[in-house]
């Protein structure tokens, strides 16, 4: 069992991600999470008013298993199996954050600066998170896919829109956390 609380080497985890992307490849199926929001949406009825969300979405019930899977995992991972106190950031980076009044993580994975029930109290923090889910969930459409759909999946069938998309999506995290986060916090 102790093999599961350490952390892993690149190069397994990466094999084991190409194994999933290989079988998923041979039952004809395509790995993103942002997909499971259209048929979340279908679910709720959307489809009766766009007929973007007319679709049978019993044939994506394996992907709504993904989603959910993540979403345990990641809580059991976080709340059982990780050990926070080797989180082990730069110090230019702390030191970045201390500019911009945000508390390094102490042992923690997050800052509670940002990511406290208390942040919730600010109208600025709410108003972040419903900008930025805005833009999230416009650009996954816009981009026709998330970055766990283009990076993992897309990137390995060579589709050339992926590659387009992964370019994208590195050079805006690179605007927003050199040019954008700055100006925000």
């Amino acid at each position: 069992m102790e093999i599961l609380f350490l952390t892993w080497h690149w190069a397994i985890t990466g094999f084991l991600i190409g194994i999933i992307m290989l079988t998923l490849n041979y039952f004809g199926k395509v790995f993103g999470m942002s997909s499971n929001l259209r048929s979340l949406c279908t679910m709720a009825g959307a489809g009766k008013c766009a007929e973007f969300f007319r679709f049978d979405v019993k044939s994506q019930y394996w992907n709504l298993m993904v989603l959910l899977g993540a979403m345990l995992g990641g809580f059991v991972a976080v709340n059982f199996m990780s050990d926070p106190s080797n989180v082990d950031l730069n110090p230019q980076t702390i030191a970045q954050l201390q500019q911009l009044h945000i508390d390094a993580p102490n042992g923690k994975l997050l800052p509670d600066t940002l990511f406290a029930t208390v942040a919730f109290a600010s109208p600025k923090a709410v108003l972040i998170l419903v900008i930025g889910g805005l833009l999230i969930g416009f650009g996954s459409r816009y981009a026709g896919g998330c970055t766990s759909g283009h990076a993992i999946a897309g990137m390995s069938n060579l589709q050339r829109q992926s590659l387009k998309a992964v370019i994208g999506f590195f050079v805006g995290g690179l605007v927003m956390s050199h040019f954008i986060f700055p100006l925000i916090f």
